[in-house]
């Protein structure tokens, strides 16, 4: 597996990889999660995206962006035929160190509270719950971990 900044040829297969993740939940949440809708174009050309290559397929990705004190993991994403591999801890700790080499004290992210997989999930990766609003439509729970000192 290789972990690397997505480029432009990525895209489409970021957009097909992102509809597999997330289509499970739509029914859940009564509309395509904020995941669905991304211009991915843009967010690759902003050079916000890292994905995880295995045998030539595109099997992960994360979008980050960095904030006022935080880094935010703003999608993430494994593909279904993928997961239980290690990948979303991999992306997660890409993500770290991501925030630890820019300075910043904190990861944050949310998920739709539907999600609930996600809120079992989070919590395993040292992510604690921070509140939960309701954001654009959807009802969201923040999640927040500490970088540890490198």
């Amino acid at each position: 597996m290789t972990l690397r900044p997505a480029v432009a040829a990525d895209v489409e297969s970021i957009r097909q990889l992102v509809q597999r993740a997330f289509l499970p939940y739509v029914a859940r949440i009564g509309r395509e999660p904020a995941p669905m809708t991304v211009d991915y174009h843009l967010v690759v050309a902003q050079r916000r995206c890292w994905v995880v290559e295995d045998d030539g397929r595109i099997s992960g990705m994360v979008q980050i962006a960095r904030r006022a004190g935080h880094l935010e993991v703003e999608t993430i994403a494994v593909a279904p035929d993928a997961q239980g591999r290690g990948i979303g801890a991999r992306l997660l700790g890409f993500a770290e160190e991501q925030a630890r080499a820019a300075g910043l004290p904190q990861i944050r992210l949310y998920t739709n509270e539907a999600m609930t997989e996600n809120l079992a999930y989070y919590p395993r990766r040292g992510f604690q719950e921070v509140g939960r609003a309701e954001q654009d439509g959807y009802r969201r729970v923040f999640f927040a971990r500490a970088v540890p000192p490198g």
